[in-house]
């Protein structure tokens, strides 16, 4: 391999591996802010809930199991009527609002936890071929030409 191709490789290596390691830093703290702020807010999950009943909401799952069982209460509330389906006077109506913004916000965070592990896995992805391309390249080849 010509000297020139073999510094643009053992570059792009390098640059791989900065890449991966700033993705792998940014998801990790995306994750741990989102699950930082889901912990103060102090929820837990509904006794009733399908799954993880009890626990505090802090992560992707006990997050989705929460706006899961906020569906089941609504839904349960307005005799299976979603929020556009009932009357405008409906009383129920603001129960079923309300459900559908914790339910939303809820799910963002869950949507935020996946981003950041897509982060995550990116920047282990991407490292690692990083790391290949300096392996594959070793700098005394580079000194040799």
């Amino acid at each position: 391999m010509p000297a020139g191709k073999a510094r643009a490789a053992r570059l792009i290596g390098f640059l791989g591996i900065l890449a991966g390691i700033v993705l792998i830093l940014g998801g990790g703290i995306v994750w741990g802010m989102v699950s930082s702020q889901l912990a103060a807010e102090k929820i837990t999950v509904s006794e009733d809930a399908a799954f993880l009943a009890g626990a505090d909401v802090r992560g992707p799952l006990t997050a989705f199991a929460q706006a899961d069982i906020i569906n089941h209460h609504a839904l349960a509330a307005s005799d299976g009527k979603t929020y556009a389906e009932l009357e405008q006077d409906d009383p129920v109506r603001a129960t079923m609002m309300n459900a559908s913004f914790l339910r939303a916000s809820l799910f963002t965070s869950v949507v935020s936890f996946g981003v950041a592990a897509f982060a995550i896995g990116l920047g282990l992805v991407i490292g690692a071929i990083g790391w290949v391309l300096t392996v594959l390249v070793p700098r005394q080849v580079i000194a040799r030409d």
